[in-house]
């Protein structure tokens, strides 16, 4: 059975007080108890002492490496991970790591290049948004959650939202949206995912809505703060979803659960 490492955003509070680590450890549990996914333990690292935590068995191959070396490398790298489900809730990882979904969250992080893609290669609009779209890529797929929105009307003004961070703010799903502008924003997400080779995991396309038009924010390669939403809600919620992903379990539908569930 594999281990857990969680990887959260590197600050000066206890690493425990982030909600989004709250709610993966919580799908952790669920997913313990329900015995579809059985783990030898969990472990939770800023990533600011991840480097020091895996004592450097991640750093990038140097290009001057003979191929043999390269090899060895890479078999190492695929070695550990065969026994660790690596779990980033951060975009904040160190630069010379190497992860199987390293590439994704390189372009993930790198915002106005993967904006620029997106305008040049989908024809879409860009701007600063207030909606995410849930897309849990499994390994046969794409499930599309309902739209989570900002709770509060007060902050959809996207002007509002600069000053502020994701934590700050509440959240709901779902979030009504016409199939006319639903269509094209799963086309728009399934290009992109597509485009970037994105392995299994949950996702949130980040996106406005300009005179009844899509346009791209950005996209997040964890479930990051809009998730929560999703908790109660959503079965299975987008943490236990992601899961999922990562263990390489089947996953077949994503269901909004009724008032009287």
């Amino acid at each position: 059975m594999p281990k857990v490492l969680i990887v959260v955003e590197p600050s000066g509070q206890e690493v425990t007080d982030s909600p989004t680590l709250k709610g993966m450890l919580a799908a952790l549990e669920l997913g313990n108890t329900k015995d579809f996914i059985q783990v030898t333990s969990v472990e939770v690292v800023a990533a600011n002492n991840l480097e020091s935590k895996i004592q450097g068995t991640f750093k990038k191959p140097d290009s001057c490496l003979s191929p043999v070396k390269d090899q060895t490398s890479k078999i190492q790298e695929i070695g550990f991970f065969e026994e660790i489900i690596f779990c980033p809730l951060t975009l904040c990882l160190p630069e010379n790591l190497v992860f199987p979904s390293q590439g994704i969250f390189q372009a993930c992080r790198d915002v106005a290049s993967l904006r620029q893609r997106v305008a040049d290669k989908m024809q879409i609009a860009i701007s600063d948004g207030c909606f995410w779209l849930p897309v849990v890529l499994t390994a046969k797929g794409p499930l599309y959650g309902e739209v989570i929105s900002l709770a509060s009307g007060r902050f959809t003004d996207t002007k509002s939202l600069k000053d502020l961070s994701l934590s700050e703010l509440s959240y709901y799903q779902p979030f009504h949206l016409s199939d006319a502008l639903r269509q094209p924003l799963y086309q728009v997400a399934y290009q992109l995912l597509q485009s970037l080779s994105a392995p299994p995991a949950t996702y949130l396309v980040q996106f406005g809505l300009q005179k009844d038009k899509i346009s791209f924010d950005r996209l997040w390669p964890f479930p990051t703060t809009p998730a929560l939403a999703s908790i109660g809600i959503q079965q299975p919620d987008l943490f236990t979803s992601h899961l999922y992903c990562l263990a390489a379990k089947p996953l077949l539908d994503l269901t909004i659960m009724s008032s009287t569930d």
